[in-house]
This record gives structure tokens, C-alpha cells and sequence, in this order.
């Protein structure tokens, strides 16, 4: 409980936050709905012309408040809402025996989770190899970290298009590749520092001791080394596995993908269905967090069959 009552306690306060901000949001579409209806508001034109501001709309109209934690396509809609509307495309469909339907997150979620793994495993490669070569020659250091750091400045948005289209020219057909490449973009650069820093870890000391017994360098690296480099690794796996996620969800926007996690949020933005957006997002979140736990669970039980955690 003490480990989970930090955890509850920003959620709740998110939570409470996120309530007090529905009702300024929607209160211009719960205006709408209550005038429909026939009740007496502010007229519609002053509101069109944003003349009233948010909060005098507010105070005139406070009977009409609640109307804006109940509208059909919201602003912002509530975490209830979002829960109701994420439930009905994964776990009503799952129980309907249609978890791979088109129309359930599930299905999208899977598409979205091979371009990440695929991602994933070839920017863990890349970090890993361009590590390698920079802590064993000061030439690959000098040459390969400046362009690994500018290359992280270059918006992902702006790259992604041009993946896409370079991946077309030469022949590769399908998304998932474009979609593993963007994805590995953004999962190489911290796994490449993570293991630099890890690679870089052990003493003078230690490297000494290693010399005094003739160790070779495959020898230091495979029993010093790369052993001093796990407890940074995982960090920054933890980090690339969910930079990975990012990157393929924004390689799905370009594409025109009409599958993926993506594509929902896409699709939704297109036909104005902001709940679609929300559970979308809060699904990617989920997998997320969901990646991120199994590769701490493997970062404790890699160390500690290591010795190196309690």
C-alpha cells in the first residue's frame, strides 16, 4: 500500500483536475443541446462570435453545467466516458467472441504492437552496436555521437513522410516496415547513450585488475563491461520500448493506414468522434505501461540472478 498510495493519490488528483476542466469545455455544446431543447441561454450568435467569455457563460447559465458531462460527442470528455468507450471496443467485443474486429481496439492495438517490436528490436541492435563501436574507437566516438545527437532533432513528423515515400521507391510494400523504421528512429538514440554510459561505468581500477590477469578484450568486455552495463541497459530499453510506441503511432498518421492505434486517432479526428481520440489514446497508454512493466520485471529478474540486486 505504500508503494501504491503515491500512485493513487497524483491519480486522483489528475482525475479531480480533469473534471473541473469538462465543464468549461464543453459548456459552449451543452449551450447547444439545452437551447435545442428549448430552454432559455445565452443567444446563440453572441456565443458563435465568442463575445461571452467561458466563465460568464458559465455564471448565467450554471442550471445548464451538467449538461456538459453528458454530451454525445464532448470537447473533452469524462474519464467515465473515456472508460465506457474504451470497454466497448475491447472488453464487450472480447466477450462477444470479436476481439480481432476492425471496429475493436484490441485488433488495431496488435497492429500497432508488431511495428513497435519490430521497431524496437532494430533500434536495441543499432544503440547497441553504435555503443559498442564508440567506447572501443575513439574515431567511430568522435564521427558517430555528434550526428546521433543531431539526428534527434529532426521532428519525427517531418522524417516520417519521407520514410514512407523513400520505402515505396525502393520497392517495399506494406506499412509495417516504414512504421518499424520510424519506430526504430526514435528507440536507437537512448539505448545508444544508456549503453555508452553503462559500457563506460567500470574503474581504472577494475580495468587494471583485469590487465594484471591477462584478460583480452572480449574477455573485459564479456566480464566486466557489458555485466556494468545491464543496470543501464534496462533503463533504457524501458525508455526505447515506449519512444518505439511513439513513433509508430506517428508513422501511422502519414501512411493513410486504416489499421493501427494510429489510424483510430486519425479516423476519429476525420469524423469528429473525440471519444474515439481518447480511447485510442488511452490505449496506446495502457500498452505502454504494459511494455515498460514485463521489461522491468526482466530488468529484476536479469540483476538478480546477476547478484547485482536484492
Amino acid at each position: 500500500m505504500r508503494s501504491l498510495l503515491p500512485i493513487l493519490t497524483v491519480l486522483a488528483a489528475i482525475a479531480a483536475l480533469w473534471y473541473a476542466a469538462v465543464a468549461p469545455m464543453n459548456i459552449r455544446g451543452a449551450l447547444d443541446v439545452a437551447e435545442r431543447a428549448g430552454a432559455e441561454v445565452v443567444p446563440a450568435e453572441s456565443r458563435a462570435r465568442f463575445d461571452t467569455s467561458i466563465w460568464q457563460l458559465m455564471v448565467d447559465n450554471a442550471e445548464h453545467i451538467g449538461l456538459g458531462y453528458n454530451l454525445e460527442r464532448p470537447r473533452l470528455p469524462t474519464p467515465v466516458q473515456v472508460g465506457t468507450e474504451l470497454w466497448k471496443t475491447t472488453g464487450e467485443m472480447a466477450l462477444n467472441g470479436r476481439p480481432m474486429s476492425k471496429r475493436s481496439l484490441i485488433y488495431h492495438g496488435w497492429i500497432t504492437l508488431q511495428s513497435t517490436l519490430w521497431g524496437f528490436a532494430l533500434g536495441t541492435v543499432l544503440g547497441m552496436a553504435g555503443a559498442i563501436a564508440i567506447v572501443y574507437s575513439r574515431v567511430v566516438d568522435m564521427s558517430l555521437m555528434p550526428w546521433a545527437i543531431i539526428s534527434q532533432t529532426i521532428p519525427i513528423v517531418a522524417l516520417a513522410p519521407m520514410i514512407i515515400v523513400l520505402s515505396s521507391q525502393v520497392g517495399i510494400e506494406g506499412r509495417t516496415v516504414p512504421k518499424a523504421i520510424i519506430s526504430a528512429y526514435l528507440c536507437y538514440f537512448p539505448v545508444l547513450v544508456g549503453m555508452v554510459k553503462g559500457l563506460r561505468s567500470p574503474g581504472a581500477a577494475q580495468l587494471d585488475l583485469l590487465k594484471t590477469y591477462s584478460a583480452s578484450g572480449l574477455q573485459a568486455f564479456l566480464k566486466l563491461r557489458l555485466p556494468a552495463s545491464m543496470p543501464y541497459l534496462f533503463t533504457s530499453l524501458k525508455i526505447g520500448i515506449a519512444a518505439a510506441l511513439v513513433g509508430t503511432i506517428v508513422g501511422e498518421l502519414p501512411t493513410g493506414a486504416i489499421s493501427g492505434l494510429g489510424a483510430r486517432i486519425l479516423i476519429g479526428d476525420q469524423f469528429g468522434t473525440p471519444l474515439a481520440i481518447w480511447a485510442a489514446l488511452f490505449a496506446a497508454a495502457i500498452l505502454a505501461g504494459v511494455l515498460v512493466t514485463l521489461l522491468d520485471l526482466m530488468q529484476r529478474v536479469t540483476l538478480r540472478r546477476m547478484g547485482m540486486q536484492a
